[in-house]
């Protein structure tokens, strides 16, 4: 059977630079795209209809909602499942290297390492870098899941993708992503990406000191409750 392709793309009052963020992916081979507006205030969803993607509505604000709503969006048919950021700082020339393991079957699910690839400098700040790393040596610790990155680009196995029933509808999904997948042993690769300053705008997480703390607290909060509970 012939593989079928998605991307995911959460987007929140991303108005400024979805458009390109889309453009940037005609060279890829994809059978659905979804934009999955997450209550913008702005002309997001207008935007992204007009340069080609299937535009989701979930207002209910958070990451994993977002996600979630895509995920329920998406056809039968598809067998690879991915999701990007919509703020341009994921290089969309860089999804058909997160695919190639998975259809080659060397993986079911491939993570782009932002830590293992090339940065614009003041892409990652040190809140940033000093949370991924705290965040991924608290995997190793309790769920001996090695990772270098908990970078929101990555794809995934359709079947796989819904074994791991994912649940969080906020700023801990990309994590609960990981620890599943390493409960559920599947073949996880990592692979270096490119990773840039956001195009537009202010980042929901880095840009603003509550957003910082709000996220950094729900990972470590997930990784934490994962490690007492052995239902899921």
């Amino acid at each position: 059977m012939p593989e079928r392709f998605a991307l995911i793309i959460p987007a929140l009052n991303e108005e400024a630079v979805i458009g390109s963020t889309l453009d940037g992916l005609r060279v890829t081979a994809l059978d659905q795209l979804i934009v999955v507006d997450n209550g913008s205030t702005d002309r997001t969803a207008q935007v992204a209809r007009a340069h080609g993607a299937q535009v989701v509505s979930e207002p209910r604000r958070g990451y994993g909602f977002a996600c979630l709503a895509g995920m329920a969006a998406l056809h039968r048919e598809i067998t690879v499942v991915a999701f990007m950021d919509g703020d341009g700082s994921d290089d969309p020339a860089d999804l058909p290297r997160l695919l190639d393991p998975i259809v080659r079957g060397e993986a079911e699910m491939v993570l782009g390492s932002r830590v293992l690839g090339s940065r614009e400098a003041g892409a990652l700040t040190p809140q940033q870098r000093f949370g991924n790393a705290l965040a991924t040596g608290l995997l190793r610790l309790f769920h001996g899941a090695r990772y270098t990155d908990l970078g929101p680009f990555r794809a995934i196995r359709h079947e796989a993708l819904e074994r791991l029933r994912m649940r969080d509808t906020n700023y801990g999904w990309t994590i609960e992503m990981q620890i599943k997948a390493a409960r559920h042993k599947l073949r996880v690769i990592e692979i270096p990406v490119r990773y840039r300053r956001r195009r537009a705008g202010q980042s929901k997480i880095s840009g603003t000191l509550r957003g910082t703390l709000s996220a950094g607290s729900k990972i470590i909060w997930t990784i934490f409750r994962y490690s007492l509970r052995t239902d899921d």
